[in-house]
């Protein structure tokens, strides 16, 4: 089982209501959230840790992993209020107004972290979930502890204008991110991170010698590459989409990637040094195909596997 840890929040869509008043419509999102709906639609075994309050909104993001064979019963239930993002659009751009005080998800500490069974051979971090206090923290300390047993795959998926304390958060990223066997970082993350004047392979280059063995960069329509070992690369090219939209593109392209790993059985701390670029290669242009189809259609809808055997038959 892979199991996906951070932030699951109610993303509060403007929509106009039958008056002609704008009124809002609560759609279930947040990074990692997403990422695990993708999985369990890949027919991957999955499971979402995160706190999930007994609230209405609570209820429904319960629903809808369930609706995706995500397997809720590692979240940490609380009757604390469910995180909401208000969000406003201005000739098509996206800004948002967060509710997150003292909120089910939000609220986590080092003191919560569970026991992880057996059955779990991966876990997947990321997210705005990695700067929110106190509950970044619960998620470094999860890492941390967890690291040495299973694999683990980080996408920070940094957001510069959620960061309050970035000495702190920078710090935190310090010290999670050797904790990964693979890492994805955008390539905007990636100037973020290591903020130098060297190219984006130096600059991938200097993070794998920090830990991570491997390192997955994407850059939009110019496709992703995977840096690893002595100088090894893989690139793939962006898979070809009539562009809806590109909310979730990433974190279905982090699914695609896991789910054809997990099928090959490599995500496991011993098969690790058994990933081959052929392999490498395979997991990204598989990740690159399930995100064209999300971005086909409106909002973060990644594919079921059913659809895609329907798609390449077609």
């Amino acid at each position: 089982m892979i199991l996906c840890c951070g932030e699951a929040l109610i993303d509060m869509i403007p929509t106009p209501a039958l008056n002609g008043a704008e009124g809002f419509v609560p759609h279930s999102g947040g990074a990692v959230f997403n990422t695990a709906i993708a999985l369990g639609r890949l027919d991957v075994p999955t499971g979402f840790l995160t706190g999930l309050s007994t609230d209405l909104f609570g209820e429904q993001l319960a629903r809808d992993l369930a609706g995706s064979h995500v397997d809720a019963s590692f979240a940490i239930r609380s009757d604390l209020p469910t995180t909401l993002a208000f969000v406003r659009l201005t000739n098509g751009h996206a800004t948002y107004t967060f509710y997150d005080e003292n909120t089910a998800g939000r609220s986590l500490t080092p003191a919560n972290l569970p026991d992880i069974p057996d059955q779990v051979s991966a876990l997947y971090l990321g997210g705005i979930s990695l700067i929110s206090e106190p509950c970044a923290d619960f998620y470094a300390a999860l890492a941390q502890q967890e690291a040495t047993r299973r694999v683990v795959m980080i996408d920070p998926n940094i957001r510069p204008g959620f960061i309050r304390d970035e000495v702190r958060y920078r710090a935190r990223l310090a010290r999670m991110l050797p904790t990964a066997d693979i890492l994805k970082v955008s390539d905007e993350d990636l100037d973020w991170i290591v903020p130098d004047a060297a190219n984006p392979e130096d600059k991938a280059r200097s993070l794998i010698a920090e830990g991570p063995p491997i390192l997955i960069l994407t850059r939009g329509s110019a496709g992703a590459s995977a840096f690893f070992g002595d100088r090894s690369r893989v690139d793939v090219p962006a898979r070809l989409a009539a562009v809806v939209d590109t909310v979730g593109a990433g974190d279905t392209f982090n699914a695609g990637v896991l789910a054809h790993l997990n099928k090959a059985g490599l995500l496991h701390k011993e098969r690790l040094g058994d990933i081959h670029p052929d392999d490498l290669t395979a997991a990204l242009a598989f990740g690159a195909r399930v995100a064209a189809v999300t971005v086909s259609r409106a909002g973060a809808n990644p594919p079921w596997a059913a659809e895609l055997v329907e798609m390449s038959a077609s």
